[in-house]
């Protein structure tokens, strides 16, 4: 997503738990798990993240990915790279049909729904995309991303995204960044006749939006985790009841994460360009977190509350506090 709200520091390097799995385990299962979305298509429950990632590093992830068993890649126009993107998808030799591709709309190109899914497609170099998101909930006006539309909102542009899934550019449609109040808005719209696939925010347990989540599904719409670590340096590596509880799965915390949002019932999407994490957080197949494990996760947030990703770079608000996105 972009931008945030604070600065991200730099990646960190492998913690002393990565080291130990990786000295202690010589192979790999990659997980295998999909979710079944509200249009019988099943995505992915782990995907490479592309957000942050720097130019000339996209290609290279992305290849590595697909090689050690990912089937699902997350990308947006705002992010710079969907070239990048369909140059690595080119470069693993795994076909095409077998890869799950998202992508996004950009912000000031709400009232240009058409022309922007062709210029994703040109840029990822395919045919169709298998979800295409509203990125935010923010109708900017082009050229100008500090003023939005005084005659267009985000209803307005869901409608246009709506005509693309006859198109066969655009398999499924959905959202990101939505809160309750907003969905509910776009929900009771007399436009709308296709309830969002996905809605991607941000899930991780420093901010696990339980409300949202449950009102998500109560709508049939699932929910797909960005930021699933907490972004770059997370505090959440640092905390002892997560590095205890890692070591003892014999897992790293960025594992125990993962595992932790695929069993709350969403997709994660982590972000890495480095080979030896990419394989290591698609590595959750054979293991799961007991009931008791799931809940202490769950308190996390009681203590270490935090979020990645603001709206205070926007011109118009997005989140609206406890009860509707947090």
């Amino acid at each position: 997503m972009l931008p945030v709200s604070r600065a991200i520091p730099r990646i960190p390097s492998i913690t002393n738990t990565t080291r130990h799995f990786f000295s202690q385990t010589n192979t790999m299962a990659p997980l295998s798990k999909t979710h079944k979305l509200n249009t019988g298509d099943e995505i992915p429950a782990v995907g490479l993240g592309t957000w942050q990632s720097k130019p000339g590093q996209v290609e290279k992830a992305v290849e590595a990915a697909l090689r050690a068993g990912y089937t699902h890649i997350d990308t947006a126009y705002a992010y710079g790279n969907e070239k990048e993107v369909g140059q690595g998808i080119k470069a693993s030799g795994v076909p095409r049909e077998k890869i799950w591709l998202t992508t996004k709309l950009d912000n000031d190109w709400h009232k240009h729904v058409a022309e922007a899914i062709d210029t994703s497609l040109k840029n990822l170099d395919t045919p169709y995309v298998d979800l295409y998101l509203m990125h935010w909930p923010a109708s900017l006006v082009k050229g100008n991303t500090k003023e939005v539309y005084n005659d267009w909102d985000f209803v307005d542009t869901w409608r246009e995204m709506q005509k693309l899934v006859d198109t066969g550019k655009v398999k499924n449609i959905g959202v990101s960044n939505f809160g309750v109040k907003n969905l509910e808005k776009l929900l009771s719209a007399e436009s709308t006749k296709i309830v969002p696939a996905v809605n991607q925010i941000e899930l991780h347990p420093g901010n696990p939006s339980p409300h949202l989540v449950e009102y998500l599904r109560s709508k049939g719409i699932h929910a797909s985790a960005y930021s699933p670590l907490g972004s770059s340096d997370s505090p959440l590596y640092k905390l002892n009841s997560l590095t205890k509880l890692a070591e003892s799965k014999g897992k790293t915390v960025q594992q125990v994460l993962l595992r932790w949002g695929v069993q709350k019932g969403w997709s994660v999407l982590p972000k890495s360009v480095t080979e030896e994490r990419i394989k290591a957080n698609i590595d959750l197949e054979g293991w799961s977190l007991t009931d008791e494990e799931i809940a202490q996760i769950d308190e996390v947030h009681k203590e270490n509350s935090f979020k990645v990703c603001g709206d205070d770079w926007l011109p118009v608000k997005i989140f609206f506090g406890a009860g509707d996105s947090d």
